[in-house]
């Protein structure tokens, strides 16, 4: 008598870009857009394992944190290990997602950490004035316009948002905590001050579990036979027809230049 001897299977997840909207007609990765897809990679019947491959500079922490949840909820209801594997970036939110993973696995190279929250802006105050311009703002609610880059800062909304960033970070803090335990090596002064490291000396402070890349990893862990079945959400029709259109030409350069602040603050 023969027997049918399947190949084991494990689903494959890319999330690669920016976490949150980046521009009118593009949006990059959110629950909304990668929820169907991060499902259909769960559903697959008898799998091995789910793995995650991330890309990411950070964005949203909404958004981080949602997909965070969503990934870890479906591993949990299907009792099925999570594997993440970081690739160029995995850092700020991108490390939140990675942190979904029940191993996490880089590059030597890869870039990884930058546990912390940042808000970034400009003071048009002085231009206007150069310009002759007077700002008019009303509001009801004393605090309706603050950080508006048309005025001097006040100290006390700078204090305000500093406290929420704190409050953000704290959270941040806690999941990894949660996530990696006692694989952490150093004290929370260096792990958690928005640094970030190449893949090799993040595996030493714990913040990853190994070196790897994730054909290497689920071969030597499932064999050379393993099947990747891979699960990558697709552009759409509209949005390629609106990304390729004249009108939006504008539009598309300043989405570009803000995609690529994420990334530049990784020498990427």
């Amino acid at each position: 008598m023969f027997f049918f001897n399947s190949k084991p299977v494990v689903a494959h997840i890319r999330l690669s870009g920016v976490i949150g909207n980046v521009g009118r007609f593009q949006q990059g990765l959110s629950y909304a857009s990668h929820r169907d897809i991060i499902k259909k990679a769960f559903s697959i019947k008898k799998a091995k394992a789910v793995a995650i491959s991330i890309n990411s500079p950070g964005g949203s922490p909404v958004q981080s944190h949602l997909l965070y949840s969503l990934i870890r909820k479906l591993a949990d209801e299907n009792k099925i290990k999570v594997i993440t594997f970081a690739e160029d970036v995995a850092a700020s939110g991108g490390y939140m997602l990675a942190c979904a993973g029940d191993e996490i696995y880089a590059n030597a190279s890869s870039i990884v950490g930058s546990i912390g929250v940042i808000y970034s802006g400009f003071g048009f105050q002085d231009l206007i004035k150069k310009a002759g311009v007077e700002r008019r703002v009303h509001t009801a609610g004393k605090s309706k316009s603050i950080l508006d880059p048309f005025v001097e800062e006040k100290p006390e909304d700078i204090k305000k948002l500093k406290d929420i960033q704190e409050d953000l970070h704290k959270e941040f803090i806690n999941l990894v905590k949660y996530s990696r335990k006692e694989k952490l090596k150093l004290n929370d002064d260096v792990l958690f001050n928005g640094e970030f490291w190449a893949g090799s000396k993040a595996k030493e402070l714990g913040l990853i579990d190994g070196i790897g890349n994730v054909f290497q990893v689920l071969e030597d862990r499932f064999g050379k036979d393993v099947k990747v079945k891979n699960f990558e959400k697709q552009e759409g029709w509209l949005k390629k027809k609106l990304s390729s259109s004249m009108a939006d030409a504008a539009s598309s350069i300043l989405t570009e230049l803000e995609t690529r602040s994420f990334w530049n603050r990784f020498g990427l």
